[in-house]
């Protein structure tokens, strides 16, 4: 008898009988894969633990949240002070990024607060064994080189850890499901193993995720709505910095970031990021600017390169930010500053890898493609900061206050800013206002704009 099978969409998990192009459900192409469609047997657990009776918000203790520090700053500045036992933290990052690296350090430091497991499904023992001594990890950390869900359940109930690394979930199996490792079902039955035992336990779980070609996590959306918090780490693999952001957290902010230094002995914090993002010239196409990443204050240098485009239609490229947005920004440029930039290719860089999403750069990428086409640099030690909209005025940005204070103390001389009347008396750097595009072209010591 031919085997029943059905198509599941990888990225929702949306099941049907038939082959679709696009899935009916999230949108996503090609991303439905067929699989078998015996019945599963499932687990008579549920999710989310033991039946519980229905309480008022005034008889749950604030004290039943507890942090541990993993030891490690900037990781703890990510997760909003700590892990939280008995949440589930997923990890995410481009191979040899880095993630088995910082959790290997993290569970070094987290043995002492309360047992720790570290579940590989990828590495052998021996392969553990080397990062642990190379990162200086204490020797009596537990291991365990496993890919079934059984076998890790049965080891955390025989040793009730305080902290369960997975290393990685698309590795993790059931084996009375007829699926292969890495599938949509197996990650959900996992994911959802893995949940019930953080709450059931009061173990905090870090699990580690591969990505896509595209960057998003491996495996099925809903992967993401399981988990308590998601973490990107993120950076060139041919450059020795990475970033560490939270997309989702429900016991923090999404706004912070950690910095840190891939080193031969593993992770290194980076605490203060001055001059990180910044190459330190003075060159054409470039232009300074800062950026708040949650409370930081971070200077970041764009640069920008133009060429006479060979294409009918001319190239965009933007590396660390939005392209979306660079159109945008070259559409003013173009209608409200009175330079022609349609039929010339565009390239941006944000130095030192980190991505850019805060609009507070907008008048510095304007202005360092401004510096392109007149062929000439901002002012030695100018920092610009504003966001642009669609009529051409620089709009205030939040926390300007903090941004050309730090700029100040960093040295620099001179901020391009909003008009924000409270700035006027700043002491340690001159303070220059502007209301409309063209007023900063003035700086760039264009007096006429509509001349080239």
């Amino acid at each position: 008898m031919k085997e029943k099978t059905k198509f599941v969409c990888g990225e929702c998990g949306y099941e049907t009988v038939k082959w679709m192009g696009c899935c009916p459900m999230c949108g996503s192409w090609n991303t439905l894969v067929e699989v078998s469609a015996a019945p599963e047997k499932r687990s008579t657990h549920s999710a989310g633990g033991t039946s519980s009776r229905a309480v008022t918000l005034g008889s749950v203790s604030e004290n039943d949240t507890v942090r541990v520090t993993t030891g490690i700053g900037e990781f703890d500045r990510v997760l909003g002070g700590g892990v939280v036992v008995g949440s589930t933290v997923l990890i995410g990052g481009d191979p040899g990024i880095g993630k088995s690296t910082l959790i290997m350090q993290a569970a070094g430091n987290l043995k002492k607060t309360g047992g720790v497991i570290y579940v590989s499904g990828e590495e052998s023992k021996a392969q553990l064994k080397l990062r642990a001594v190379r990162c200086g990890v204490d020797s009596e950390l537990l291991i365990m080189t496993e890919t079934s869900m059984d076998a890790v359940e049965s080891e955390v109930d025989r040793i009730k850890p305080r902290f369960l690394i997975i290393d990685s979930i698309q590795t993790m199996v059931n084996r009375e499901l007829n699926n292969a490792a890495g599938s949509v079902t197996q990650i959900r039955e996992a994911t959802t193993a893995l949940t019930r035992i953080a709450k059931q336990n009061g173990c905090a779980i870090f699990i580690i995720g591969h990505v896509t070609k595209e960057g998003a996590l491996a495996g099925p959306r809903m992967l993401e709505h399981m988990v308590d918090t998601v973490l990107y780490f993120e950076g060139d693999r041919h450059d020795s910095l990475r970033l560490l952001r939270a997309v989702k957290n429900r016991f923090g902010s999404t706004n912070e970031i950690g910095i840190f230094e891939m080193c031969r002995d593993g992770m290194k914090e980076v605490e203060n990021p001055a001059g990180l993002f910044v190459s330190g010239g003075n060159d054409i196409g470039c232009a300074v600017t800062c950026i708040m990443e949650g409370n930081r204050p971070i200077l970041v240098e764009i640069q920008s390169l133009l060429s006479t485009s060979a294409f009918a239609n001319a190239r965009r490229m933007a590396a660390g930010m939005d392209t979306n947005r660079l159109m945008l920004l070259l559409a003013v440029l173009e209608r409200r500053g009175g330079l022609r930039v349609s039929d010339k290719d565009v390239y941006t860089n944000a130095v030192g890898g980190i991505r850019i999403d805060d609009r507070g750069a907008d008048l510095a990428i304007t202005l360092a493609v401004a510096g392109s086409i007149f062929d000439r640099p901002l002012p030695e030690g100018t920092v610009v900061i504003g966001e642009i909209g669609l009529t051409g005025e620089i709009r205030p940005v939040d926390r300007l206050y903090n941004r050309v204070a730090e700029c100040a103390r960093l040295g620099y001389r001179r901020a391009i800013v909003p008009f924000i009347p409270s700035l006027k008396n700043f002491d340690g750097i001159e303070v220059h206002f502007v209301k409309y595009l063209r007023d900063a072209f003035l700086l760039l010591g264009e007096a006429d704009a509509n001349s080239r």
